[in-house]
């Protein structure tokens, strides 16, 4: 991606839908709550007719979107869960799916259950293991889902490699960007199919909003799946568009802070008596660090820590907290804490979990834009308590 092209990101989504009010000059793009509107006549129909089907607000948040992430066709979702299930819609009975061992909880929990109601083949894989994921293609599967970084452990995988790999064998590959979001990482650009978010978190960036965005490189699949959206009723409503629509127009200057706050929180905890191990991309010794530098932007605000003293260190730590939020999700302007183990990855079997290498003694942080000295200061405490 050019450097163009990148600086062009922030003007793209501060512009999103301004001055395109026709009716009364609106500078901000108005919110469109009307369910229905109106045939011009017998068989004649406007550019929208039912909201479930199209609706402008939307409409506007999903080209926007679109647009940040290099595609073609963007279609709006009322979850996360709900884009990701809104590719399941491209599979048939027969046809094999690759997800990663360490995948988000909500999507593994997916997978694996409709794939014991036999509607497909589910093969899960450490795909940083390349013979495991080359037998997994052997098997020549329909789709491919890539996580990366992975949800909580930060992993990467080699967006561009894999896809190549995925692609020579006739797979789909769909990438979920949440961690990221396009202001850091643009996957259609290395060759994936399609990407997608819970735009609940960073997109939105304000916890008030529910919802998933799904993008595709082809605008013949983008048709595709927004037929199937339409058809299935999971597209988002407007109100919850229009939101985060506004939530957009914030995103890389929200991203920069946050990053800003992470790489020191980072810094601050890798070296602390009270943690055992961070995974944290920005440190040249991740694994994944070559890996991001080729294919991001930035190395996000997300880490997780392993707390000395397990389950019970956790606890002690999570009770002496005041700024940050033991809540779920993540993204927003407030920092937040969850035990994946418990929260989101509660959905996975024990044994699935220490699989993908999640323990008991695992946190995750969301890094927020609070004042720094403040963050570090409720760590400093919290992680004193800890150790009591």
């Amino acid at each position: 991606m050019s450097t163009t092209d990148k600086s062009n990101i922030t003007t793209s989504a501060v512009r999103a839908g301004i001055n395109t009010d026709q009716h009364h000059g609106a500078v901000v793009a108005p919110i469109h709550l009307s369910s229905t509107y109106s045939l011009k006549g017998f068989n004649e129909k406007r550019q929208f007719d039912y909201s479930r089907t199209g609706n402008p607000t939307r409409s506007t948040f999903a080209e926007t979107i679109a647009k940040l992430e290099q595609g073609s066709v963007g279609i709006v979702t009322s979850t996360g869960m709900a884009a990701v299930h809104l590719l399941c819609q491209l599979l048939s009975v027969g046809d094999t799916v690759v997800i990663p061992h360490d995948c988000y909880g909500g999507s593994f929990r997916l997978f694996t259950h409709l794939a014991k109601r036999g509607q497909f083949t589910l093969i899960v894989v450490d795909q940083n293991d390349q013979q495991a994921l080359a037998d997994a293609l052997a098997h020549k599967p329909k789709l491919v889902l890539l996580e990366s970084p992975s949800n909580p452990l930060l992993r990467l995988v080699d967006i561009e490699a894999t896809t190549k790999a995925c692609q020579a064998v006739g797979a789909l590959v769909a990438v979920d960007n949440t961690f990221l979001s396009p202001a850091l990482q643009q996957p259609l650009t290395l060759g994936a199919d399609i990407v997608f978010h819970s735009t609940t978190k960073y997109i939105n960036g304000h916890s008030d909003v529910v919802g998933g965005v799904l993008v595709t490189k082809s605008a013949e699949l983008g048709e595709k799946l927004a037929w199937w959206a339409n058809c299935i009723g999971i597209t988002g409503s407007a109100f919850d568009s229009f939101l985060a629509l506004r939530g957009l127009k914030t995103l890389p200057v929200r991203m920069k802070q946050h990053q800003e706050n992470a790489l020191q929180v980072a810094n601050f905890l890798k070296n602390h008596q009270a943690i055992e191990a961070v995974y944290f991309p920005g440190f040249p010794d991740h694994p994944g660090h070559d890996i991001a530098k080729k294919q991001q932007f930035g190395y996000g605000a997300m880490l997780s820590v392993e707390v000395k003293g397990g389950v019970e260190a956790v606890k002690k730590l999570f009770a002496n907290l005041e700024l940050f939020t033991l809540a779920q999700s993540l993204g927003g302007v407030e920092s937040l804490i969850s035990h994946p183990s418990t929260m989101t990855h509660a959905g996975m079997e024990i044994a699935d979990q220490l699989q993908a290498g999640i323990t008991q003694s695992l946190v995750r942080i969301s890094v927020g834009i609070e004042d720094i000295d403040d963050i570090l200061a409720d760590l400093t405490y919290g992680l004193a308590q800890s150790q009591q």
